[in-house]
């Protein structure tokens, strides 16, 4: 029998996540922001309230029973993230509104439920193909670990408890085979002639 392979592998580039951004509806642009940035699960995101927005420290969190591990989580904003929240509170302000999610639709009278339409034509305008939001957490992975942050830490933003699951969204592209390929060259060539026996590059014979 042949092995069962429907694990989905869909990421995005940055470029393709700009392009993306630029062409969603404006209330819809912070919140994929957010999960860009954090690679929280869709229903964190929608459910988050200002209650667990502490604006003063820069910090979002997710208490105990309130993810989908149940586990808590906190994770600090860095300067994009903290615009983003900034422009929502904006927003409540001048509307007058009372809900306490952070992110609302594109009425101000609810939290963000059903976006289908606006994403599938964002993705079509944008020149992008068959992706779904769950592939923001795949690339939120993807990045951080690339960024360089332990992957310990970066399961702690994300929220990921199994490093297996965690490792199936680590995805590697040929950008990252080929940049890997330009740093053991590097790091080759940085060596040559202070270890005895190093290597030279091949010569071609001449026939």
């Amino acid at each position: 029998m042949l092995k069962e392979n429907n694990v989905r592998k869909g990421f995005f580039e940055h470029s393709e996540f700009l392009a993306l951004r630029e062409k969603l509806p404006d209330y819809l642009k912070g919140f994929i922001t957010f999960a860009y940035k954090t690679g929280w699960r869709l229903t964190e995101i929608v459910t988050l309230t200002r209650a667990q927005v502490d604006r003063h420290h820069g910090i979002v969190r997710l208490e105990v029973g309130e993810t989908k591990n149940d586990e808590g989580r906190t994770v600090y904003m860095d300067a994009e993230l903290r615009e983003v929240i900034r422009q929502q509170w904006e927003k409540r302000k001048s509307c007058g509104v009372l809900m306490p999610y952070v992110f609302l639709n594109s009425n101000n009278d609810d939290r963000i439920k059903r976006f289908d339409k606006a994403w599938k034509r964002a993705c079509r305008e944008a020149g992008i193909c068959d992706r779904i939001f769950h592939d923001l957490r795949r690339t939120a992975a993807r990045n951080m670990v690339r960024s360089g942050i332990p992957e310990q830490v970066a399961m702690r933003i994300s929220g990921h408890k199994s490093r297996c699951v965690f490792e199936r969204y680590n995805i590697t592209s040929d950008a990252d085979l080929i940049e890997a390929a330009r740093k053991q060259e590097e790091y080759l060539n940085s060596i040559v002639g202070t270890v005895s026996g190093t290597v030279s590059p091949l010569k071609q014979k001449r026939g």
